[in-house]
């Protein structure tokens, strides 16, 4: 088979990194204001545009239109309106009438959904397409209808009429715990500021009343040409003719000719500390927030670039002692780290995050603090910083590495942020010499001092989260008040740093051989059994510089097991991970691999045991090496660990009985699925039952016996390198002399699910703070094993179509709700070749409470419609053009070929030959897409959902009276108990009621 050249190979990639150009320090340097290797100018009537050639991924074009106005220009009455007319730009413009745009994009396989194609902030909205250029005249229409947006989104009251719904969900999803604790904190983070009371998805109450009238005076107020930015990248053949086009469609277009100039709203600084104390009984567990506030750095000379690059390091440099912290015996915290966020314009916040156990906020409070007040007094040591030194090495080599090959969407971004927030743009070659001249000549004295930015008179706010208080304000101040006394007394120690081993394996093991090499050139890959049995299939790609995947899997995993071993096992890769499954403690194992771009991970699945990853061609041998250690240790308890192991499951099983979402999932998956202890999710009586020594030994057995392992690697490989050390770390890996999980693929035990044999539905009610409302619809599958393959394709197929309904239906048509998803369920992950597939359609959407029953009828009469009279040739042709323009971008990754790969081998058809394999699943594709009309999508939807009467609904509701249920609900079941009974029920109570009066008067 073809190999890279040379020219790609990793040695050769790697020296150009290494031999890059030092450039001289000129600290007081200033860069260029002009955006580096983009076709960047602006228009006579005001409209900035940049335009950049970029074929990464091919045929395809990134395009969108920045506008520097968001939801703080919004006045009180206006709160929520810069979000709706985002909205509505969907909706209709001077051209595109009820939804066409919508329409327009997915016709031409630019798939549309919540957040994809725009965002509303405090200060900018940006609309975003991404669209296919392979036929000239796409991108000239797309190109228009960011036009239409600039100046005429139509905003009439009908428009309004039919999104408020749509809006008012949006709002609604946002109303959960994690919603309500965001806004607290940003309202206290903004207080004093305009900001604290414009959140960009506004009030309830506006987005029910607001007029078309005030839609249309924000719009004029402030959408004008000299506010807004075109931004188009990718796989053009020029920039001169994108520029024309711009130039057709925006350049006639004036803007009033004295708009009023955007306003800049600042945010006041304060001495004191704020506090926050946030009770919220739904919260996933108790946190401590604290942030710092700052003006935003201005990144203007080489000398401001250090500064980036010195508080870069302080981040990467805390983070790591946070996470050695969370690893110690009885930690603190379970997590916790600190990142740098831009706030809004000029303000940005250094924010400590971390999470712990109900009732230990005071102690994780002290700990994070502590923990700056020691860089304060002692700093980081020479070690740590050299560790993080390599790590932002390796980040800007890999960048380097990749610089040809950067997604048209990353660079839209970076484009709409230099518009918008003045980043600077200097080209990442230059960005690659800077850093590789700078990150050696900074010390950790300088890392330290910025430490001393981080003090709580620092314009500080702390926030609390807990489900139920166990402290006070006061406390929190206490805390305060102690770590301050500490660091003055200097009280508190120098941070003690563990031994790292330098090498992962202590020994390489002995090389193994090629038993037998096989090439298929239909997949591009080749095929090699090892020695010790192991299958290993390599494909060479050029689509990434820096990137290798790898996935390797044997079958047999926890549908084997009986319940008395189940819950043991099935914590077995969450115990080995914090022990150290590869041979090292994960504290220690984060330093060993720091400035090596390596990830390996496990999983345990019902029926198959898999180890996956990804790494730079430059460490592949450590990557191998990690799955190498993986086979050889064994695992063993460790009393520590598993406290803290068991601690955090715990807490987890806490944080999701608080969520109400929690009792609809588990009925729903209850009803669809029965009570197996397989489906149902762990309880805190299930902790009982997990014996860590089983779960280790388990675990250990797990990946042990490599002849059962069949091993995927894709991407820049070069097989005169990683040959050797396949064989070495992979062949290396001996064979048990007793078979291990010998399971024949033919005879895995399948899960025990039944789906009902009736129509059920059932209303699940359950304690909120807020109203949320969620609706699952399951309808089950037969696959026949003749065509098993097509099928699938097939029920892909019909996942697109009934989602792309529905859509129209719920939300264009009626405007109720935000979004819908469709996904199947298909226990063809059982590779059995006998026999039947079962599994289900799903379908999930939230809305309000009130109309629930209502669109569930809607949404189960146009499935029923599509069952009778089938789709249009419109609806089949825009889901085949969306499949093939998903088909055509998979094939430019990585991830797509080592899934279909992984498929071919774990298909039912699979005989021996993967190219085979892949060529039959190719060939099926392609005749479901050749034979895809109308007709036969309705006979497919009822061959695969052939039970026009069997389907199950299941609806989260508030909880609330019975009274008020039973007339809801009158056909329905209520947590599953009958109708009648609480019909039975709801009289009992009117007696006693009428009784409790009368003896009252009396």
């Amino acid at each position: 088979m073809p190999l890279l050249s040379a020219d790609s190979s990793q040695t050769t990639k790697r020296q150009s990194f290494r031999t890059l150009e030092m450039v001289s320090m000129d600290m007081d340097k200033e860069f260029d204001q002009q955006p580096f290797g983009v076709d960047y100018g602006r228009l006579e009537n005001g409209l900035v545009y940049y335009v950049k050639c970029n074929s990464k991924p091919k045929k395809r074009a990134a395009l969108a239109l920045a506008v520097k106005v968001g939801s703080v220009l919004e006045e009180e009455d206006e709160r929520g309106v810069a979000h709706i007319v985002e909205h509505l730009a969907f909706s209709a413009t001077k051209k595109y009438t009820n939804h066409n745009i919508v329409k327009f994009l997915e016709s031409i396989g630019a798939e549309f959904g919540p957040c994809q194609n725009a965002v509303t902030s405090f200060d900018e909205t940006v609309y975003k397409l991404l669209v296919p250029i392979d036929k000239p005249e796409l991108l000239s229409e797309a190109i228009q209808v960011l036009s239409e947006f600039s100046s005429e989104i139509r905003l009439s009251k009908d428009d309004l009429e039919k999104e408020r719904g749509a809006v008012m969900e949006e709002y609604r999803d946002n109303r959960n715990a994690s919603g309500r604790i965001f806004d607290a904190y940003w309202t206290l983070m903004m207080e004093g500021s305009k900001y604290a009371e414009r959140l960009p998805i506004g009030l309830e109450n506006v987005i029910k009343t607001v007029s078309s009238q005030t839609l249309k005076q924000f719009y004029q107020k402030w959408y004008h040409l000299c506010n807004m930015a075109v931004i188009a990248v990718g796989d053009f053949s020029d920039t001169k003719s994108v520029i024309e086009l711009i130039r057709t469609h925006f350049g006639h277009k004036y803007s009033a000719s004295d708009p009023p100039p955007i306003p800049h709203f600042l945010l006041p600084s304060h001495e004191d500390p704020r506090f926050s104390y946030f009770v919220e009984p739904e919260a996933a567990g108790s946190a401590v927030r604290i942030g710092y506030k700052m003006q935003v750095d201005e990144v203007k000379t080489v000398k401001d670039y250090r500064e980036m690059l010195v508080k870069s390091m302080f981040r990467n440099a805390l983070n790591r002692r946070f996470f050695k912290i969370s690893r110690r015996k009885d930690p603190p915290y379970f997590s916790c780290s600190i990142a740098a966020y831009v706030l809004v314009h000029e303000s940005k916040a250094y924010i400590m995050t971390s999470s712990c156990k109900e009732k230990g906020i005071l102690e994780a409070l002290e700990s994070m603090l502590i923990e700056v007040a020691r860089v304060r007094l002692h700093g980081f040591s020479e070690r740590e910083i050299s560790v993080v030194r390599a790590l932002m090495m390796s980040r800007i080599e890999s960048a380097y590495l990749e610089r040809d090959q950067v997604e048209s969407s990353c660079l839209r971004y970076e484009y709409s942020q230099h518009f918008t927030d003045n980043k600077p743009i200097i080209g990442i070659e230059y960005e690659a010499q800077l850093q590789k001249s700078i990150l050696p000549d900074i010390l950790a004295s300088e890392v330290s001092k910025f430490a001393e930015k981080l003090w709580t008179p620092c314009s500080c706010v702390i926030q609390i989260v807990e489900p139920q208080a166990s402290a006070t304000i006061d406390d929190l101040k206490n805390i305060l008040k102690k770590i301050n006394k500490l660091e003055k007394e200097r009280s508190i120690s120098p941070w003690d740093d563990e031994h790292i081993p330098e090498e992962i394996v202590n020994s390489k093991p002995n090389t193994g051989n090629i038993v037998q090499q096989l090439e298929h050139l239909n997949i591009g890959a080749t095929e090699l059994i090892l020695s010790n049995g192991m299958r290993v299939c390599y494909k060479c790609t050029d689509f990434f510089n820096d990137q290798v995947l790898f996935s390797g899997f044997s079958y047999g995993g926890l549908s084997e097991l009986p319940e008395s071993k189940y819950f043991s096992s099935s914590m077995g890769s969450t115990i080995a991970e914090e022990i150290g499954m590869f041979g090292h403690r994960p504290s220690v194992l984060m330093d060993m691999l720091a400035g090596k771009r390596v990830e390996v991970d496990v999983e345990i699945r019902a029926y198959k045991r898999t180890f996956y990853g990804d790494c730079s061609p430059l460490y592949l041998e450590t990557a191998l090496q990690l799955v190498y250690q993986l086979f050889t240790t064994n695992v063993t308890p460790d009393d520590e660990v598993i406290k803290r192991v068991m601690q955090v499951k715990e807490q987890a099983i806490l944080a999701r009985e608080r969520d109400p979402y929690t009792a609809f999932a588990n009925r729903a998956r209850e009803i669809n699925y029965g009570n197996s202890y397989f489906f149902r999710p762990f309880r805190k009586s299930d902790l009982q039952k997990v014996n860590p020594l089983k779960a280790c030994e388990y675990f250990n057995s797990c990946f042990k016996d490599p002849s059962t392992f069949t091993v995927v690697i894709v991407g820049n490989i070069d097989p005169t390198i990683a040959l050797p050390l396949i064989l070495q770390y992979l062949g290396g890996i001996q064979k048990p002399n007793e078979p291990i999980f010998p399971f024949n693929c033919d005879y895995i035990k399948g899960l025990p699910f039944k789906f009902p044999k009736t129509i059920t539905r059932e209303v699940v009610c359950s304690p909120m703070v807020e109203a949320q409302c969620m609706v699952r619809l399951c309808f089950p599958t037969e696959l026949k094993r003749g065509k098993m393959e097509e099928e699938i394709h097939y029920i892909g197929f019909l996942s697109r179509l009934l989602e792309t309904k529905l859509l129209q239906l719920l939300r264009f048509k009626h405007g109720q709700i935000y979004s819908a998803s469709v996904s199947e369920f298909i226990d063809g992950d059982l590779p059995c070749v006998t026999g039947d597939v079962r599994g289900d359609i799903r379908i999930d959407f939230s809305c309000d409470p009130k109309i629930s029953l209502k669109l569930v009828d809607l949404a189960l009469s146009e499935i029923l419609r599509l069952r009778e009279e089938g789709p249009s040739d419109q609806d089949v042709t825009t889901i085949l053009e969306i499949e093939q323009r998903a088909h055509e971008n998979g094939l430019q990754e990585n991830y797509y070929w080592l899934s279909r790969i992984l498929c071919s081998y774990q298909s039912r058809i699979y005989a021996g030959d993967i190219g085979t394999s892949f060529e039959i699943l190719d060939e099926g594709r392609s005749k479901v897409r050749k034979s895809l009309t109308p007709l036969t999508m309705q006979l497919a939807l009822q061959r695969i959902m052939p039970h026009k009467n069997q389907h199950t609904v299941v609806i989260l509701v508030p909880h609330v009276s019975w009274f008020q249920r039973l007339r809801s609900f009158s056909q329905w079941t209520l947590n599953g108990i009958d109708v009648k009974i609480l019909a039975a029920i709801a009289g009992l109570t009117v007696l006693a009621l009428s009784l409790q009066r009368y003896s009252r008067k009396s």
